[in-house]
């Protein structure tokens, strides 16, 4: 793996933003210290043509411009927290509210809006930034970690945190996949398989309400490859309430492990995402709208992308069967998520 890097360009606050490109082979990668953003993914084709499976953009300003979360990294807690006060080591807890009734990817200003601090090492790509204590309503600084590798058509994002006061952690990343092409338009024939048997429903503020389903004999079944579109207009109450797939799965097992798979027929292109997290959010684009130009000018719209985030449960301090993203004063958040590109 070869890694270069260039000037992207500057924030509103004219704080450079740099990209990096990760080399393997026909198989690149590129990383913004603005946000984490995997900013682009090429791998090739069937026919040996490269495509770019991630939407992104080609300003800073347009990623300053959206409300997407378009490729970013999300922290400190991924996903969605209801808007209720829990407590933490007897200390009541109460976060920034910037998703109507939830917190939403961390607050108003998450990891996707920070500018990280960016090392080349052996292992890879290392981003690193800061959370102060109190930040969005979260306790403790909180040091945070994330390595970019690629080798072999595989991306790996490794996650590292330490806080010094005991805190919640739950970090992903918001990449947008279109496996026939960023510009391609609806992912609907794209085919997706999850490895899970149950799903977290979720309450009216779309924040999961502490159940936990039987995927069998319902839309939310994708053990088995098929096109999203075949169910993401049914009228099963929780496909309806979404508007498409926006859920949360209990991926079967336990350590690092097959979580899903996707597939292009046009392009051959297949994707598995791997991870040692508990679930993952399968998430087809509902509201991707109001969105600046994509790269080269792109037109980017409603189901243009899916997203396969993995993550602890959303809303689990308010759900007392979950496992809540704790994370002790003095212990290391320690996790991995491999996205691995094959043709077929």
């Amino acid at each position: 793996m070869q890694i270069t890097e260039e000037v992207f360009g500057l924030t509103k606050d004219k704080t450079p933003v740099k990209r990096f490109l990760l080399q393997d082979g026909d198989c690149s990668a590129a990383v913004l210290t603005y946000g984490g953003i995997l900013q682009s993914m090429i791998v090739n084709d069937r026919n040996g043509n490269p495509v770019d499976v991630l939407l992104g953009f080609d300003r800073v300003e347009d990623y300053e411009n959206q409300a997407c979360y378009i490729g970013a990294l999300l922290g400190r807690s991924a996903n969605r927290i209801a808007d209720r006060p829990f407590t933490i080591d007897e200390k009541e807890v109460r976060l920034a509210c910037n998703g109507g009734p939830c917190q939403l990817h961390g607050g108003y200003v998450g990891f996707d809006q920070k500018v990280w601090d960016a090392e080349i090492t052996e292992e890879g790509l290392k981003l690193s930034c800061v959370s102060a204590d109190g930040e969005e309503g979260y306790p403790g600084e909180l040091k945070t970690e994330v390595t970019y590798h690629l080798k072999d058509g595989a991306l790996s994002l490794h996650y590292r945190a330490v806080c010094d006061q005991t805190t919640l952690c739950n970090l992903s990343n918001h990449a947008y996949f279109n496996l026939a092409g960023h510009a391609s338009g609806e992912v609907g024939a794209q085919q997706v398989c999850v490895h899970s048997d149950y799903f977290t429903p979720m309450a009216s503020n779309n924040a999961p309400d502490g159940r936990i389903l039987p995927v069998k004999n319902t839309p939310m079944d994708l053990n088995t490859l098929r096109p999203l579109q075949e169910d993401w207009d049914c009228d099963y109450d929780q496909i309806v309430l979404a508007g498409g797939y926006d859920h949360n799965y209990i991926i079967r097992g336990y350590g690092m492990r097959s979580f899903a798979a996707a597939y292009c027929e046009e392009t051959g292109i297949s994707l598995e995402v791997r991870s040692d997290m508990p679930g993952m959010q399968l998430y087809t684009g509902n509201f991707l709208t109001d969105l600046p130009k994509g790269k080269g000018g792109a037109d980017y719209g409603i189901r243009h992308a899916f997203c396969m985030e993995t993550q602890f449960i959303p809303n689990a301090v308010h759900c007392p069967g979950f496992e809540a993203p704790v994370l002790k004063a003095g212990n290391v958040y320690d996790r991995e998520t491999i996205y691995r590109f094959t043709v077929k």
